[in-house]
């Protein structure tokens, strides 16, 4: 079951990436800056403190940014 939360997860993911993507599209950022963004979020989530279920969910966030920036989702590859 989806909750509420999860959507509003999936719909931040997506106008994120959308700004990302029209922000390269329109030369305001390069695409090593977008990566840069990315790396930045993903280490502010590898390097959080807590309990278990807290430190799971960072890892999880974590991974999940380390894949976009593998697969280049949020910039246009030429």
């Amino acid at each position: 079951m989806t909750t509420a939360n999860e959507h509003a997860g999936q719909a931040a993911l997506s106008i994120c990436e959308a700004l990302l993507l029209a922000m390269n599209d329109r030369g305001l950022l390069p695409e090593h800056e977008i990566v840069g963004v990315l790396r930045d979020a993903a280490a502010t989530h590898e390097k959080a403190v807590g309990v278990d279920l807290g430190m799971e969910n960072h890892r999880a966030v974590a991974e999940l940014i380390n894949s976009i920036i593998a697969g280049g989702n949020s910039v246009r590859r030429s």
